[in-house]
């Protein structure tokens, strides 16, 4: 097909942008790579009826061929007779097969044995090839960044304002931190994912017919998959583990969303402390040559923007009535876009973050501008420290002189006569700070090599296990 022809950007737009990305994509979040799943859980069956002594060693072996054959165009093509999507992919299996093994096909199963099953083989599948990888190389590129720029001053800033001194490299550090906790749900979540193979209302009613342990049927058949039972089902698997990962890849494009505003925020004309790499053939502006445009991290805020709202339908699609009902049939066939999402979304971070061009000499000349005011809290504090009894509000006073701002707080202080006396108390280190103020930035080197260097160690481990999430 052609692929402007397509309705979703994900397919006309993204795609097209980078193809060998779409096609990872494609491999585990599409409806062939679904229709695969199901055609494996399908197979599993057969194989759990041959080893609990139901079905003959040879049904497995003709059924696991015709599943090779099978192809989402001819199940599509059973499902407009059939309107059924299983029973359209069983009639399908079993006209490849003898007819002597075709009663094992799907016997004893419902369709969301087969469809839950697959679904929660689908997404733990994509967790560990495409979404951790993906994750966890953005997690690379920020944590050396992080090391990077550990010792770079910079200007902290609450409300837009300016505050007191950080580096760089710790404000990095804070999403460091939060996508390693993002990651840590996701994969935590993809671990509790659960399959069944319980039977229409989830009761064991038409294994229990010919098996006399139909739950260990069950745990044989999810065992050739490498997932575990769901302790008790309905019609379908409970939705909690699903909700929550779900829920673990929407808050992580939170994460996502909220480092790409930071740094547009950072390549204001005013602020100017980094910028987005650009070639020498990008353009900024139809109509401005001169602009540079934070185009790539304003992007991924608005993927976010797209994706964040779909968590309200997973909460929704929570809710089934009694053993079953269809209310998220058609809602949650969009929830692999969301992981699409996030994944493009973080490539193009990690690409753009790679690329980013930080000045360090516009960080330490904005800090500068406020050294003047922001030598205020030390100020505070260390007159507190000396005695005086309201020094929050004598230093508040003292701002607001017609002084501050052009002359040091710490002068003013040491030229006010009932400031001064407090200020003889303090020791030389205490006094040399008010007057170094870009020195005052706490332990936010520490912080950031010590983020840095836990969340490697994670990373490194969770690489080594294939992200613990292994078939």
């Amino acid at each position: 097909m052609d692929p402007f022809a397509n309705l979703s950007p994900l397919d006309h737009r993204y795609a097209v942008e980078d193809p060998a990305q779409f096609a990872r994509l494609s491999q585990y979040l599409s409806e062939a790579a679904y229709l695969r799943y199901q055609l494996a859980v399908e197979v599993a069956l057969v194989k759990g009826l041959v080893k609990m002594g139901i079905a003959p060693a040879a049904a497995a072996e003709d059924i696991e061929r015709a599943a090779q054959l099978v192809t989402p165009a001819e199940v599509a093509a059973e499902e407009e007779k059939t309107h059924h999507n299983i029973r359209a992919l069983v009639n399908c299996l079993q006209r490849r097969v003898s007819e002597s093994h075709r009663p094992f096909i799907h016997w004893s199963a419902t369709s969301m044995d087969i469809l839950d099953t697959a679904r929660a083989l689908q997404y733990r599948d994509a967790t560990r090839e495409l979404i951790a990888p993906a994750l966890g190389e953005l997690e690379q590129c920020w944590i050396e960044q992080t090391r990077r720029y550990a010792h770079t001053p910079q200007i902290g800033r609450t409300h837009g304002q300016h505050a007191v001194p950080v580096t760089f490299g710790f404000a990095l550090a804070w999403y460091v931190q939060r996508l390693g906790d993002r990651m840590e749900t996701i994969l935590s979540a993809a671990r509790r994912l659960r399959g069944k193979m319980a039977g229409a209302v989830g009761a064991y009613n038409a294994a229990s017919l010919r098996v006399s342990d139909p739950q260990q049927l069950e745990a044989v058949v999810l065992g050739e998959l490498g997932i575990k039972p769901a302790l008790i089902s309905t019609q379908i698997v409970p939705p909690e583990a699903v909700l929550d990962w779900a829920h673990g890849l929407v808050s992580t494009f939170g994460v996502l969303a909220n480092f790409a505003d930071d740094m547009r925020h950072l390549q204001r004309t005013e602020i100017g402390e980094v910028g987005e790499a650009f070639t020498a053939e990008q353009v900024g502006s139809s109509t401005m040559p001169h602009k540079r445009n934070p185009w790539n991290f304003e992007h991924v805020k608005s993927l976010w923007k797209e994706f964040l709202p779909r968590i309200l339908t997973v909460y929704m699609d929570q809710i089934s009535e009694h053993q079953r009902d269809l209310t998220n049939s058609a809602s949650g066939r969009f929830l692999p876009e969301v992981a699409a999402g996030l994944v493009q979304a973080a490539d193009r971070l990690t690409r753009f973050s790679r690329r980013l061009v930080v000045d360090e000499t516009r960080m330490r000349a904005n800090l500068e501008r406020s050294a003047n005011l922001f030598v205020a809290e030390p100020l505070y504090i260390l007159l507190a420290a000396a005695g005086h009894p309201s020094a929050h509000e004598a230093v508040r006073r003292l701002t607001l002189s017609p002084q501050a701002g052009k002359e040091s707080l710490a002068e003013l202080a040491l030229a006010d006569e009932e400031l001064a006396p407090y200020l003889q108390r303090l020791s030389a280190t205490e006094r040399e700070l008010l007057h170094q103020p870009e020195q005052y930035r706490g332990l936010a080197v520490q912080k950031a090599q010590d983020i840095a260097a836990h969340w490697a160690g994670q990373l490194q481990q969770w690489q080594s296990t294939g992200w613990g999430l292994s078939a």
